[in-house]
């Protein structure tokens, strides 16, 4: 499968002198700077009927610029009939409630059962936007809301706006080890670790990577946590609550190990040790639509474990009034 692009457009006097890649870009914003790049080195960009291949070349303003191509799809990824949680769609998003256990993209060791094979099967026009519209990932074992776009135009302005951090809001629920007494801002940059390369670390060679966070509830030796992305960065928020030496409960990757305090009760002592994935929810996704620019913003509730698992940890702090407070 592939689509058609055919574009058309006069050159404003008011843009004589720019760039003919700056002229495409701000002619059609709908795509990517870097797929117009592609399209000019590729003779698909006409000039009063012309072809110019340079995007460098300076336009005088008047003239009339012509995009013919086709954008092709990715042979191999194949459709699959998996399950989708669909909080909202429309034209030209889905919303997607992912549950635990399901990667969102294929890569080594995950060749299909992703989100992505799902959303080719489920929407199988998708398959001619780059990545089947997936501008965001959530880890394999993290829940909760992700966006996806089922147009490039759709997808284009969604990434501007992840790049940008304008107009797209991602909070998350957590359970964390330790107790926290306030919340704060962590600005460490992160990085691929380096021994474990499936691991992820902070260290000064990484990208920027914000993330805020606030106490939501204290127990006697674990903390509810609610958190706001500001980059997006690999495991971020798993790296940067290790960094502060709060890692997620059964994060087993970044230090999460069970630590039931002294006195648990049974049923947290077995919660904490069967807990086999990180505590951590996208409980809260809020953007501009990227076509209309309505700001719009969705919930998904709390995962049963972390339900239970919040409700071990009140009981246990109520059973337990005097112990390590």
């Amino acid at each position: 499968m592939s689509e058609q692009i055919s574009l058309q457009a006069d050159v404003p006097t008011d843009l004589g002198g720019k760039r003919l890649d700056q002229v495409l870009a701000q002619l059609f914003p709908d795509y990517s700077r870097s797929r117009i790049k592609t399209w000019i080195l590729d003779d698909k960009i006409t000039v009063d009927g012309e072809i110019f291949n340079t995007p460098r070349t300076k336009l005088l303003g008047g003239e009339v610029l012509n995009v013919e191509t086709t954008i092709e799809a990715p042979r191999e990824y194949i459709a699959q009939d998996i399950k989708l949680d669909i909080v909202y769609e429309d034209d030209d998003i889905l919303v997607i409630n992912k549950p635990m256990g399901l990667v969102v993209h294929p890569g080594a060791g995950n060749p299909d059962g992703t989100v992505l094979n799902a959303l080719l099967h489920y929407h199988p026009e998708i398959i001619n936007v780059p990545r089947a519209g997936i501008v965001h990932r959530l880890d394999k074992d993290t829940t909760g809301l992700m966006v996806v776009a089922k147009t490039i135009p759709a997808q284009t302005h969604l990434v501007t706006a992840l790049q940008k951090r304008e107009n797209f809001t991602r909070e998350y629920e957590a359970l964390c080890n330790g107790t926290m007494t306030a919340g704060g801002m962590v600005e460490k940059p992160i990085g691929r670790h380096a021994t474990q390369r499936t691991h992820m670390d902070v260290h000064e060679q990484g990208k920027p990577a914000i993330t805020h966070y606030r106490v939501a509830e204290k127990f006697r030796a674990h903390t509810r946590l609610r958190l706001r992305l500001e980059t997006g960065r690999t495991h971020q928020i798993r790296v940067h609550m290790a960094y502060l030496n709060h890692p997620l409960i059964g994060d087993q990757s970044y230090g999460g190990r069970p630590r039931p305090p002294k006195g648990a009760t049974p049923e947290l002592f077995e919660l904490l040790r069967s807990f086999k994935r990180q505590a951590l929810h996208a409980v809260k996704l809020s953007i501009a639509h990227p076509i209309t620019g309505e700001m719009m913003t969705w919930q998904a509730p709390i995962p049963d474990d972390m339900v239970a698992m919040t409700l071990a940890l009140r009981e246990d702090t109520k059973a337990n009034p005097d112990i390590d407070r």
